[in-house]
Parts: structure tokens; C-alpha cells; sequence
């Protein structure tokens, strides 16, 4: 019986491992699945031993200052993880901790997985090493990340993204209307601030401050804001209010992508979410704030290696869609970019084509990728549990 040790670290971790663990459940229906997971995770069939949003800390700072609890609660996951002796260990995203613990685990002679590929490739280079020494497989989302780790010397497998499998090629934008209940020939913005508490607050003015000024300029255009948990909305709800009085937006309780699909235009935070925007054929402007601290440290230490941060200019390797960082952050600017889009239908067209493009080449079955690349390094490593299948 194959017996897996997961560690999800938030809740698109969450959906990663769910997913996983229906595809190795199809390989092996006996499997036992344990470790740190989320509520998805959790109705998939997974022990819980500590909740994903455990690990759920964003940015340089924001993870010292949480580093006492982490290392705590690292140590007791790894002891436990070492005496169930796990067939393979897979650390899902949150490489800042899983990295850490598949090292103690390796160490031991535990096969360790890591899903979703740390950003080594645009910044800090050099973890390229660590990363090998503490790993012995990558499973990567994106096509360039494979590049990277087979220019290392790393095993690596590019699986696609789930999101690419889960979201159709062609979306219907007046069922997603109506299903929201959204005026059919209303221009509509989509507000995506993010779903950590930290990047939340600091983005909530800019964006308040953006649908303000856009509601100037076109007073029929209506604001929907997908939360993703009641924090979010609160930290949110609270600075539109502040920032933004009597502007009506429409705080939906999850139910992201519909909100995309229903939408014309997207404000949205770097992350997972642009992407899914982009899957959706959206057009968009993805903005990025990290506490001042860390963005000092990044700029002394010039560890940044990547032109760009939004993950649509990322895939299509050049600027398709406006990004903007930290002091670039201008609610006029973004709003002029975004008013661009809804009135440009010949740019938003051959958006939607590069955006088509890139759901191809993404769209791949990863779940069944994965797990079959988990199992192909079981079999390599000489486990009871792969030689039985």
C-alpha cells in the first residue's frame, strides 16, 4: 500500500494536493494520504494533522516574523513524518517551509516531491543547489521552469496547470451573468486583492482608490469583488469604506472564477488569480506589493532575475497585460489601462488569442501527470509500494 506525506501550504495548495490525491488514488486505490491539508485535501482523504493555513506567510519579513512558530511547528510535522516513514514526501507550493523539512526528511532517506516550483527561477538563483540537495523531483507548472531545472541537472516534469484542465477553452460570459446576477450590458470590473491577510492590506487602498477613480470617469460601470474568506472581505469591505465611501461594490463570498468570466475587465494581485484570469481570456492590470522592508532587501541584494511578475507576461514572455510594483502603483495609471481594454476591441481580441494560446499549452492533465511522475520516481528509488503497481 502506497502511504503519502503531504504539507499543503495555503489554499491553492489545498486544491493542488486534492487533485493529487485523486489522481494517485487512481493509480493506487489503497493509498493512505497524511500530513498538512486543507479542507479540499481533507474530503479527498487526507489525515489532517494541521491545517494549511499553518503556513500560509507571505514575503521576506512577514516569514521572520512568524519564524519562531514555523520552526516549531516544522520540527514536531518532520518528527512525525519520521516515525510514519512515509513512501514519499510531497510538499505542495510554500517552498519557504517545505524546502526546510523535505531536507530533514531526504536526509533520512525519504523520497521527496516538491509541487509547484519555488520562483528560484526569478530570484535568488543560487537556491538552485539547496534545492537539488533537499529534493528529487520538481513538478512544475509553468513550461519555462522545467528549462531551468534541466539546465541545473534537477529531475524535474512539467505536469501543466490544474487550472488549465479545470477551466474550458471557451467561456460563457451570460451565464456567469447571470448566474451572479449581473445586468448583461453592464461594463463590469472584477476586484481580485488576494487571499493572504497580508497582501490584502496592503493593497486594499490601491484598489479602492483605482474603482474610484474609475467610477468617475464611467459612473455606469459596476465592481464585483470575489472574497476568498471572511478575513479578506473584512480587511477589504473596511478600506473601500475608508477609501472609496459610498462606492457600491459587490463583495461575492468565493465564486472567483465566475467573477472573472462575468467580467470585462480585471484589477487583480500577482498570483495564481492572474493567471486564472488569463485562463478566463480576460483582459487585465496584476499589481504586486510587499512590505517595505523586503522590497529594500531585494533591491540592495539585486536578487531579482525575471523582467517580469504577472505570470501572463511570464508564460508569454513578454508584456501582454500592464504590471505594476510598489511605487508604480497609481490608481489613475492602472485606471486608464483598464479603461484602454474595454475600448479597445481589436487589442482585446488578440489578447484573447495569446490568452488561448497559453490555456493550450498549460492544459494537460496535471494531476495524472503528476502522479504518474511521483510513481516513476518511486519505481527509480526502488519503493515496495511503486514496484507494485
Amino acid at each position: 500500500m502506497l502511504r503519502v506525506g503531504l504539507v499543503a501550504g495555503e489554499a491553492s495548495g489545498d486544491t493542488l494536493g486534492a487533485d493529487l490525491i485523486h489522481a494517485l488514488r487512481r493509480i493506487e486505490p489503497d493509498a493512505e494520504f497524511f500530513g498538512v491539508a486543507g479542507p479540499k485535501m481533507q474530503a479527498a482523504g487526507c489525515q489532517v494533522w494541521e491545517p494549511a493555513e499553518s503556513f500560509a506567510v507571505m514575503g521576506l519579513f512577514e516569514v521572520l516574523r512568524h519564524l519562531p512558530r514555523l520552526l516549531r511547528l516544522l520540527a514536531r510535522i518532520g518528527g512525525e513524518f519520521l516515525r510514519a516513514r512515509p513512501d514519499v514526501f510531497i510538499g505542495i507550493d510554500a517552498p519557504d517551509t517545505n524546502l526546510r523539512l523535505a531536507r530533514r526528511l531526504h536526509a533520512a532517506g525519504i523520497p521527496t516531491v516538491q509541487y509547484v516550483s519555488p520562483q528560484v527561477w526569478a530570484w535568488r538563483q543560487g537556491r538552485a543547489r539547496s534545492i537539488h540537495e533537499a529534493v528529487d523531483l520538481v513538478l512544475c507548472l509553468l513550461p519555462f521552469e522545467k528549462r531551468f531545472y534541466d539546465e541545473h541537472g534537477m529531475r524535474s516534469e512539467f505536469v501543466g496547470h490544474p487550472l488549465a484542465d479545470a477551466i474550458p477553452m471557451t467561456v460563457d460570459r451570460s451565464a456567469a451573468r447571470r448566474t451572479l446576477n449581473i445586468d448583461a450590458t453592464a461594463p463590469v470590473l472584477a476586484l481580485l486583492p488576494g487571499s493572504r491577510r497580508g497582501e490584502v492590506s496592503r493593497l486594499s487602498e490601491d484598489f479602492a482608490a483605482t474603482a474610484r477613480w474609475l467610477a468617475e470617469q464611467r459612473p455606469q460601470m459596476l465592481f464585483v469583488a470575489p472574497m476568498a474568506s471572511a478575513f479578506v472581505a473584512e480587511i477589504f469591505s473596511r478600506a473601500m469604506a475608508q477609501h472609496a465611501p459610498g462606492l457600491p461594490v459587490r463583495l461575492i463570498d468565493g465564486q472567483a472564477q465566475t467573477a472573472l468570466i462575468a467580467a470585462d475587465v480585471v484589477l487583480v494581485a500577482s498570483g495564481t488569480a492572474s493567471l486564472e484570469a488569463a485562463l478566463c481570456k480576460r483582459p487585465m492590470v496584476v499589481v504586486y506589493r510587499l512590505g517595505k522592508m523586503t522590497v529594500w532587501i531585494l533591491k540592495q541584494t539585486k536578487l531579482v532575475k525575471t523582467k517580469f511578475f504577472a505570470q501572463p507576461n511570464l508564460l508569454a514572455d513578454r508584456r501582454v497585460v500592464g504590471e505594476y510594483f510598489q511605487d508604480d502603483i497609481v490608481p489613475q495609471s492602472i485606471g486608464a489601462e483598464l479603461l484602454m481594454w474595454l475600448d479597445d476591441a481589436d487589442r482585446r481580441s488578440a489578447l484573447e488569442q495569446e490568452f488561448s494560446r497559453i490555456h493550450a499549452d498549460l492544459r494537460r492533465d496535471a494531476g495524472t501527470r503528476a502522479a504518474q511522475a511521483i510513481i516513476a520516481l518511486l519505481k527509480d528509488c526502488g519503493r515496495s509500494a511503486a514496484e507494485s503497481l
